[in-house]
């Protein structure tokens, strides 16, 4: 099945006076890239959900973005009563201190190291941010995933009418090739009785035939026919593949045997019916792959 590389999903809710909102992104990318913005207070989630995005995941450049917001009173942070006393015994042991030309600023006490310690401990924290994210990662993922999924058919579709474009012309170069020799046969026995009448002559039937012999093993594109013909099997295979591997890099590899094919077809082959063919063909292979960089 072919999916997209290109995504979106988000979910949030609220727990325990915690809201919390999970947004998810993913682009165009060779390999898997995955960024990670999380609050400072979450970092220590990193690692699982990379894990987790890398096992649903396998190509593209994904980006979560883990957003949490405490109104709830377990936000506050906890004043430490010794260490502030002991800042303020400090102080006011100091001269301009005691004589009361300088006065205490509460706010900057509490700026004071030590003196205001986090609401929960980091364990407990994390515990609480995983129980709750981790089902809106999933909810995200989810969305992101049937995106790609509706991206893939469309996508499908177009290489489904590329295909048939390049079938079509490679049953016409079928049907030319076998004449291209022929015709090289009757023009080139014209050409050899008309010098050879003007030389009082006679053309002798074993040199034509080693000529045309020469010519036709040199212009015979039979064999690259018939690669191309199976990789344009192969590529219809993929595009209605019930499959749920990846199947973009595939996809990619077949178009460049394609290109490959075509571009040999197009060397040895002088017929110019023939060239224009296989300029269209590569054209179409062109988009091709343009259009199967999108896919996962």
């Amino acid at each position: 099945m072919i999916r997209s590389m290109t995504g979106f999903g988000d979910a949030s809710a609220q727990e325990n006076g915690v809201h919390y909102f999970v947004e998810l992104r993913s682009v165009n990318n060779k390999y898997c890239k995955v960024s990670l913005r999380l609050p400072e207070s979450l970092q220590g989630l990193e690692p699982a959900l990379d894990s987790l995005l890398r096992s649903k995941l396998s190509r593209g450049s994904i980006t979560l973005t883990l957003k949490c917001t405490d109104t709830s009173e377990a936000a506050a942070y906890n004043i430490n009563q010794k260490a502030l006393q002991r800042y303020i015994d400090q102080l006011r042991s100091a001269p301009s201190v005691a004589s009361g030309h300088v006065t205490l600023d509460a706010a900057a006490l509490l700026e004071l190291p030590g003196v205001l310690q986090p609401p929960a401990d980091e364990e407990q924290r994390l515990t609480n941010a995983r129980r709750a994210c981790m089902p809106l990662i999933e909810e995200s993922l989810t969305h992101l995933i049937a995106m790609r999924q509706r991206e893939g058919i469309a996508l499908g579709e177009e290489l489904i009418t590329r295909h048939a474009a390049i079938v079509e012309r490679l049953e016409e170069i079928k049907t030319l090739a076998p004449r291209v020799v022929a015709e090289y046969e009757r023009r080139l026995k014209e050409r050899i009785e008309a010098l050879l009448n003007e030389a009082g002559r006679r053309a002798e039937p074993g040199d034509l035939v080693r000529e045309v012999a020469v010519y036709a093993e040199k212009t015979d594109i039979a064999e690259e026919i018939t690669r191309l013909g199976e990789h344009m099997i192969h590529f219809a295979e993929l595009i209605r593949s019930e499959d749920d591997r990846p199947l973009g890099r595939t996809m990619d590899f077949v178009a460049q045997e394609m290109l490959r094919e075509a571009n040999t077809i197009a060397s040895k082959s002088p017929d110019a019916r023939i060239g224009r063919l296989i300029v269209e063909i590569k054209g179409e292979i062109d988009r091709i792959k343009e259009q199967v960089q999108n896919a996962e």
